[in-house]
């Protein structure tokens, strides 16, 4: 996802508690989700932004907006 802004790694290492994925519980239905749109080909279902453009400030990649809605 170059061009785009970039969240933080969720295995960055933390205060508390170790890791940012630590957060979320293995069977939340949130991981269903993330899964799901990462699978999804947006350009193809019509969603502005998933070229960048060359200038000005980058993004928000269209999947990462997706998952925030959803």
């Amino acid at each position: 996802m170059k061009r785009f802004v970039e969240g933080e790694d969720r295995k960055q290492a933390v205060w508390l508690p170790e890791y940012l994925e630590d957060y979320v519980s293995d069977d939340n239905p949130v991981r269903v989700v993330d899964v799901f749109v990462d699978e999804l080909d947006l350009c193809d279902l019509g969603f502005d932004g998933t070229a960048p453009a060359a200038t000005g400030r980058p993004s928000y990649h269209p999947s990462v907006l997706l998952k925030i809605y959803v």
